[in-house]
């Protein structure tokens, strides 16, 4: 076999470009094994380089089904490898894998993907073949027997793959399109409003410690008497807790109705809320 179809070989065994595929097999002697381990490691090389950089684009998938639904977050540097082929077919099969992890992503980084190839190593791979640094956000897999799963995709590239995108878990024995009308609209609800939790005792408690010092820091300087900061302090700290709880936010299709107010409305009395998930690539 000539080095020409050595290299032709070693490009669609690998995916990487001709250039390095030429190197790898002069470097090996025209040992193709030894040429496939030469292009690994300097794909490591290469990626380990590239980690430095900020990854902010990228594309947010979901997989799986109305009982069990994972969505997963994978970061790259530009929109324009988004939307690459490579990149994509990556990102799909990845979500399918990490949807039978439960969103374990210490076990989906060792997991097998199609080409016996380890997710980790793939990701290795992609990121010297493409040369963009590339990234596993945020996952999350919501699972209830008795719970139904609506999903919304916003900004979509391509599929399921979209910038953002919300998974919701309601929980009710009733199946009406009223139920499937309201799923649907509270998803949307969620990617507009970006609640930080279910209710507000919920909200982790750094955000609220953050939030409490930002506004003592606004009123320290104020020259209002110490009982009126702390009124105020109270009331600032009360709006923002209602305006970033999902139950007491704002409904997005009738403002002057909060989201319990719509739940309470519907009429329905095992009908829970009851957990969700939100990501948006570059937030």
């Amino acid at each position: 076999m000539s080095d020409i179809e050595k290299v032709k070989k070693l490009r669609a065994a690998t995916g990487a470009g001709f250039k390095d595929c030429n190197l790898a097999i002069k470097e090996s002697n025209g040992d193709l094994n030894k040429a496939v381990e030469i292009l690994r490691i300097k794909g490591v090389s290469k990626a380990s380089k590239k980690m430095s950089r900020e990854a902010k684009e990228g594309v947010v998938a979901i997989s799986g089904d109305e009982k069990k639904t994972s969505i997963i977050e994978v970061n790259c540097e530009t929109d324009f490898v988004a939307k690459n082929n490579d990149f994509i077919n990556f990102v799909k099969e990845l979500s399918e894998l990490n949807n039978s992890k439960n969103s374990n992503l210490e076990e989906l980084k060792k997991s097998k993907m199609n080409n016996g190839l380890s997710v980790d190593e793939n990701l290795v791979a992609l990121i010297a073949k493409i040369g963009e640094k590339i990234t596993i956000g945020q996952t999350k897999t919501i699972s209830n027997s008795s719970s139904i799963n609506y999903q919304y995709l916003h900004t979509v590239v391509k599929d399921n793959l979209a910038k953002l995108a919300v998974v919701v878990s309601l929980e009710t024995k009733e199946n009406s399109e009223m139920i499937k009308t309201f799923g649907k609209q509270l998803s949307m609800h969620i990617a507009a409003s970006n609640p930080l939790a279910l209710e507000s005792n919920l909200i982790e408690k750094d955000i609220i410690d953050k939030e409490q010092e930002l506004i003592t820091e606004e009123l320290k300087n104020s020259g209002k008497p110490d009982e009126i900061a702390k009124k105020i302090s109270l009331g600032k700290m009360n709006k923002f807790k209602e305006e970033n709880a999902l139950l007491t936010q704002a409904w997005v299709m009738e403002p002057k109705k909060k989201v319990q107010d719509v739940l309470r409305e519907l009429a329905i009395n095992d009908l829970k809320i009851k957990e969700f998930s939100r990501i948006k690539i570059g937030e």
